[in-house]
Order: structure tokens, then sequence, then C-alpha cells
């Protein structure tokens, strides 16, 4: 005869296995914070110390580049760029694992709350909130991986928007209103566009591509899910033969009762 403690036990999470799953997404989310500024540092220039400072030295070099009529990047542009895509893949592959460890938890405590039939009310709706919370978690981390992808892929397009935090005036206001004209021209009249904003249009394609390619993907991936997971759960809801038999069983016997 099963023992009455049975429900419990099955329903029961490893504690190892769940600590260990906790400890790397906490782990995982301070990283994604603290460690690619440090990782997409150089060896050479050492990285920029905040945000302002990459904005800084953002505006100059773009001028700079702006000025000199190439097409190639300058020194301190590429720089700037180079450190952006170290940045952005740094937090795509974080973002990436820690999608993965949350996803492992998710299921976990899924399966748990699957088999928590014979537990209290609490406790099942302590593992469904715990799922709820995981589950939004990683949407986010999933959100994170898609940006910073698209950053990794275009990370010159993705800088271009820091040019207007803030005051924009000087030199940098003048670039800023002479791309705007060559742009306007080159759309309008059909001038010759100049090589610099021959990349900055080039690389705002690849970003838009880029976030079209890994929706898309994200799409397709989320309706297998979908589709393997309701499968699942019609399986999960199909009677075993035992099951059937005795189905079978009480409802001959509820009829025989009618027709006595």
């Amino acid at each position: 005869m099963r023992s009455p403690a049975a429900p419990s036990r099955s329903a029961g999470i490893s504690g190892r296995t769940l600590s260990v799953l906790v400890a790397l997404a906490v782990a995982l989310a301070a990283a994604f914070v603290v460690a690619p500024r440090t990782l997409a540092a150089s060896r050479l220039d050492g990285g920029f110390a905040d945000e302002r400072d990459i904005i800084e030295a953002l505006r100059a070099a773009f001028v700079e580049y702006w000025n000199s009529g190439d097409r190639d990047f300058s020194h301190g542009l590429e720089r700037v760029v180079d450190y952006w895509f170290r940045y952005h893949a740094a937090k795509a592959v974080i973002a990436a694992i820690l999608l993965i460890v949350l996803v492992a938890l998710g299921v976990l405590l899924w399966k748990a709350f699957l088999r928590a039939g014979g537990l209290g009310t609490g406790r099942r709706a302590a593992l469904a909130s715990a799922r709820v919370l995981v589950t939004m978690l990683a949407l986010f981390s999933l959100v994170m991986v898609m940006a910073n992808v698209q950053g990794t892929v275009a990370p010159f397009a993705s800088l271009l928007p820091m040019l207007v935090i803030g005051a924009t005036d000087g030199e940098l206001a003048d670039t800023l209103d002479q791309i705007r004209q060559r742009l306007a021209d080159s759309l309008s009249a059909g001038d010759r566009t100049p090589p610099a904003l021959e990349v900055m249009i080039s690389d705002f394609s690849r970003y838009h591509v880029a976030m079209a390619v890994v929706a898309a993907t994200v799409a397709v991936v989320l309706i297998g899910t979908s589709v393997v997971g309701g499968r699942g759960l019609r399986e999960r809801g199909r009677p075993t033969g035992e099951q059937s038999v005795r189905w079978g069983r009480r409802a001959f016997s509820w009829r025989c009762c009618r027709w006595s």
C-alpha cells in the first residue's frame, strides 16, 4: 500500500539543485551589471570610467571622423566602437547563460508544481508564485540577449544615439547639421553620399536586420516550445491502461446500477 507521504516526496525539489541554480542566477545577474565594463576594457587603453566618459570620447572621435572624409574609422572612433562591441558581447553571453539557468529553474519548479497534488494549498501557491517570478526574469533575460546581440552586430549604430544625450553644441552640433543636410540632399537631389554617411546607413541597416533575425528566431523557438509543451500536457492528461480499465469498470457499474 502506498504511503501517504509519497506525494510529498515526489513533489519535493532537490534542495542542492535548487540552491545551485538560485546561486548561479544571483551571481550571473550581478555579473551582468558589473562584469561587462571590465571584460570590455582593453589592456592597451584601459577602457572607460563610465557612460559620461564614453559619450565624451565618442563625440570628439565622431567629429574627427566626419571631418576626415574617410570611410574607415579614425583611431579614436575605432577605439570607442571596439569597446562597445566587446561590452555588448560580454552582456549578451552573460544574459544567455542567465537565461539558460532561469529556464532550468523554471522547469524544475513546474515539475514540482505538477507533482504537488498531495501538498497543501500554501505550498502549491508558493511553487506557482516562484515559477511566475522565474518566468518574468527569464523573459527579461531574453530581451537583454536580443538587445545585446543587436548591439554586438552593429556597435557603431548602437553608439550613435549617445551623440544627442544632453546638450549638443559647438563642433558636434555643426557636424550633426551637416549630416542631416547631406542626407536630405542625397535623398531628394540624388547627390553623392559621403563615405562616412554611407557607413552610418549601412550600420543602421545591419542594426535593424539583426533585430528582425533575432526576433524571428525567438518566435520560432517559442512556438516550437509551446507545441512540445502542449503535447506533453495532453500526453500527461491521457489515462494509462490501468486507469482506463478502472474507469471502464466504474462506468459499467454505474450503468448496471441504473439498469437494476
